[in-house]
């Protein structure tokens, strides 16, 4: 048995301490997982993970492979890695996170464009809220959205500064009135994103033309759905419910055909960054390093405020 693959297949158990995780992010079936861990035990004469019905735990024997092997891991994949990138063919395994809307609709033309010019490297993507370990999940980088990244821990690269609208649907309005100041907001049914907004303000920095309202200009509202996902959001405010805010690219095709309106568009939401956000860890492979190149690239040539004064 190849002991660089089981030591492979050792870290992604013991960075989730779980087989089942483990089996699920290499595409392996479960008892071929417990083979690898058991040949790499009996090949090192050590046992490296104790395990009970409902735990798995590392000794200080799996602990010190931990720490050790995943540089071992990483000398290999750099050292592949530059002889790669020496002929320009980069190859392997690429494991993207991404926020599930963005992901699914926005990113997956990225990924299938990139797949057409590099077919040797295999995308895997992941969707998630934004909060999950990348080391635990074994991911080589993330796309996340947010006003801004508290995690200092990694590696994170802007990759754009998206604007936001607030939207509500034609019927809502009929209803309960159009607001014609931010302070009317907190008179509205406003549905808001909990990670984005958890205190429940909404921020602006000025109109749609940059100038300052007084600097920052913020509101209080309140409502009586919230997600931690713009998508229920989004569905909600199209079902009459109330105002929602959004990065543009994820209403600009509602509002054009209809099933939603721009709400005080003469006023400007605080945007959101969009970043790359990698594990704090040397030797980027060459995979990854194409993929971001590819990312930028994409990134700078959108015009996101094409969208920001949809009619």
């Amino acid at each position: 048995m190849d002991k660089l693959k089981a030591i492979e297949v050792f870290i992604e158990v013991a960075q989730g301490l779980s087989f089942s995780g483990a089996a699920q992010r290499l595409g392996m079936a479960k008892g071929n997982v417990t083979k690898h861990i058991a040949w790499l035990e009996q090949s090192l004469g050590v046992q490296l993970l104790t395990r009970t019905t409902k735990s798995v735990s590392l000794t200080e024997s799996g602990l010190s492979l931990l720490e050790n092997g995943r540089e071992l891991l990483d000398r290999v994949d750099s050292i592949d890695a530059a002889v790669r990138q020496s002929v320009k063919e980069p190859k392997g395994m690429l494991r993207l996170g991404a926020p599930p809307s963005f992901g699914a609709f926005h990113l997956v033309p990225i990924i299938t464009a990139f797949s057409s010019a590099h077919p040797d490297i295999q995308v895997v993507l992941y969707l998630d809220d934004g909060r999950t370990d990348l080391v635990a999940e074994g991911l080589d980088m993330s796309v996340r959205i947010a006003t801004s990244l508290k995690d200092t821990s990694q590696v994170a690269q802007r990759l754009a500064v998206v604007p936001q609208l607030l939207v509500a649907s034609p019927d809502y309005l009929r209803r309960r009135g159009t607001p014609q100041a931010i302070a009317d907001l907190a008179e509205h049914e406003c549905m808001v994103h909990a990670l984005k907004s958890p205190t429940n303000i909404w921020t602006f920095m000025g109109d749609a033309q940059g100038s300052e309202i007084s600097g920052k200009t913020t509101v209080r509202v309140h409502g009586t759905i919230r997600a931690n996902y713009g998508d229920p959001l989004r569905h909600a405010a199209m079902l009459g419910h109330g105002i929602s805010m959004h990065p543009t690219y994820m209403v600009m095709q509602d509002i054009q055909e209809g099933r939603l309106v721009s709400v005080l568009p003469q006023f400007r939401p605080v945007g959101v960054d969009i970043y790359a956000v990698f594990p704090s860890r040397k030797n980027m492979p060459v995979r990854v390093r194409t993929f971001l190149d590819f990312l930028r690239q994409w990134f700078a040539a959108a015009d996101w405020h094409a969208y920001q004064n949809v009619p």
